[in-house]
């Protein structure tokens, strides 16, 4: 189950509860939407084919790639695929290795993807062996994919931003500090990320 709009309202009022700081910003900002993703490998192959492109550029590469490699469900389709196929598609060299890394930790098992590890830091170390995912990826993957609501992706810079803005006198934390931080929002970390970010796109008042 993902972070349905009432998960978010009941985790962001027990936030409020643990520190009046989040319940002002929740009445001055309200309540952010869910982003409720679909678990699986097609959502880590659309993570990888996005990064550090625009979402206009990634699009048309994801089409590109379903005419030379078909099928984009399929790992073993994207397998069979060649770099130099992928390369004409869109993908760098870097990125067609990620996707090739992808396919075969999903078909070799070494991913599970429907049955990764309940505890968080373990299915974020499985995700991060496969090139391309680092923790962040993993972490949101986690977080939107699978509702983990308690999975803090603590190196996003807009998390790092907003945190500093409401709780730090507008000092920017470091991620090993903004994680000691977030420690006292247990069990509702991931919940507190989705609002800081939509705190953070919030218009001024």
């Amino acid at each position: 189950m993902g972070l349905t709009a009432d998960r978010i309202a009941e985790a962001v009022s027990a936030l409020g509860k643990q520190d009046s700081r989040f319940a002002d910003a929740a009445s001055r900002h309200g309540l952010p939407e869910p982003r409720i993703r679909e678990p699986g490998y097609e959502t880590l192959l659309r993570a990888i084919v996005s990064q550090q492109v625009s979402t206009a550029a990634a699009a048309s590469i994801w089409r590109k790639l379903e005419a030379q490699v078909g099928d984009l469900h399929d790992p073993a389709r994207m397998l069979l695929a060649s770099p130099e196929e992928l390369r004409a598609a869109g993908l760098s060299r870097m990125k067609a290795s990620y996707v090739h890394s992808l396919a075969g930790h999903v078909l070799d098992g070494s991913l599970p993807l429907g049955a990764l590890p309940q505890d968080d830091e373990e299915a974020i170390r499985l995700l991060s062996s496969v090139k391309g995912l680092g923790r962040w990826s993993a972490e949101i993957y986690l977080l939107f994919a699978e509702g983990r609501g308690d999975v803090f992706p603590a190196g996003d810079l807009a998390v790092q931003v907003q945190a500093g803005r409401l709780f730090l006198a507008g000092e920017r934390p470091s991620e090993k500090a903004l994680r000691t931080l977030a420690e006292g929002w247990r069990p509702h970390r991931g919940t507190a990320a989705l609002f800081l970010w939509h705190c953070y796109n919030a218009p001024p008042l």
